[in-house]
């Protein structure tokens, strides 16, 4: 290859590398997969999706959309991470919001260290190579220490991000609403009162509701959204803290490290309300949570020393990382379902052995049917990898000549 098209074949390396970056921005805010139950209760004139939840980078958000038809009148779609976490937590399986507690806080930072990685990838000169991945990953450990341990690092985070931690807390909050009279029973609290009509509620100290606190945030001009949903999370916190002993009481810092402990603690007590069983699960959380950030920080410096050249193993991972994400991706969702359904709580109503959820295609649990399948954010992931392959097959020829 002489010297011309050797410059040719750098600049498709660093289109397609670019593409690739451009390809990893629309995959954070896409739906990558999703998962549904149906069954009788839910029948698909009201339901056509069945009780339908989509899994983000940053988040497990609502699938269900609004149904529009003459017998059938819906003000707002419903809750269906509400409404499945409402089924599952009778065969003893934590909330949603419980799973992928660190993948969802370090997302971020993780998505943009892989575009960093490509930009340095896609340039062919080592010394150059070396400075933009020095800047690029210097700026993602400012902002990723600043988000973690700095006050208020909470509003470095997404606004999806943080209204999923809010929407997570006023589901808790909801349970209340079942006793008043003249509230209709959603679909799911219907099958579990006919499933379990003689049998007492689930014991569970309510949380505060947080959906009061955020409307009234909301109301302030010149507040944005996100602003609103961390107050509606520091007045929550501040009324669980009220209630709880003066040596135990924290006040309130909004950093990303006390916001993922404190929230992950609600999250698996909102139906099990169990401190001793509880209180481990969140200091390992905690423990691993404060270790990412020097992991991270020895892989970039593992990658820096890597830059120095343009072949060798160090170097080829820059690429290889980027594209192996869709594998990454089913890895890490496979070991979650497996963790739901072999970490069941005790004080769930119905007494099951261990199981492993369906992580692709058509499974069945009791009377209900579970669909599990990927959405196009996945197909995203898998047109980076190709996209990728290519570059990496190209800069190799590219480097044998």
């Amino acid at each position: 290859m002489n010297a011309q098209a050797s410059d040719r074949s750098g600049l498709v390396v660093a289109l397609l590398s670019l593409i690739a970056i451009g390809l990893l921005a629309a995959i954070y805010f896409t739906p990558i997969w999703w998962v549904s139950l149906t069954a009788p209760n839910y029948p698909p004139e009201a339901f056509p999706d069945g009780v339908r939840i989509h899994f983000h980078m940053n988040g497990v958000f609502n699938g269900c959309k609004k149904v529009e038809k003459a017998e059938i009148r819906e003000e707002e779609a419903l809750d269906c991470v509400h409404e499945m976490d409402t089924i599952n937590h009778y065969v003893g399986m934590y909330p949603i919001a419980a799973g992928g507690v660190l993948e969802k806080k370090f997302s971020p930072f993780l998505i943009t260290m892989l575009a960093v990685m490509l930009l340095g990838f896609a340039v062919n000169k080592p010394a150059v190579r070396v400075g933009v991945l020095g800047l690029g990953f210097a700026a993602i450990l400012g902002w990723m220490f600043l988000t973690y341990y700095g006050p208020e690092g909470l509003r470095w985070q997404t606004t999806g991000f943080v209204r999923g931690l809010v929407t997570s807390l006023d589901q808790e909050a909801g349970k209340g609403e079942e006793a008043q009279p003249g509230r209709a029973l959603s679909p799911g609290e219907a099958l579990i009162a006919q499933l379990k009509a003689e049998l007492a509620k689930s014991t569970g100290e309510a949380v505060p509701d947080a959906a009061a606190a955020a409307a009234g945030a909301t109301t302030d001009k010149g507040k944005s959204q996100k602003a609103a949903l961390i107050d509606s999370l520091r007045v929550t916190f501040e009324r669980d803290q009220a209630k709880r002993a003066p040596e135990e009481r924290q006040e309130w810092s909004g950093s990303g490290s006390q916001v993922m402990a404190w929230h992950y603690g609600k999250s698996l007590g909102r139906y099990f309300n169990n401190p001793e069983e509880i209180r481990p699960m969140v200091a390992t959380i905690s423990t691993v949570g404060h270790a990412i950030p020097w992991l991270l920080l020895g892989a970039m410096l593992l990658l820096l020393w890597g830059a120095r050249r343009n072949d060798g193993p160090l170097y080829w991972l820059l690429v290889l990382v980027p594209l192996a994400l869709p594998v990454f991706f089913l890895i890490d969702y496979s070991a979650w379902l497996w963790w739901y359904g072999h970490n069941l709580n005790a004080m769930g109503a119905f007494t099951v052995k261990p199981f492993m959820p369906t992580v692709f295609g058509d499974g069945k649990v009791a009377q209900f049917a579970t669909h599990s399948y990927p959405s196009w954010g996945f197909g995203l992931m898998l047109l980076t990898s190709a996209v990728l392959a290519v570059a990496a097959l190209l800069r190799r020829k590219q480097l044998r000549s």
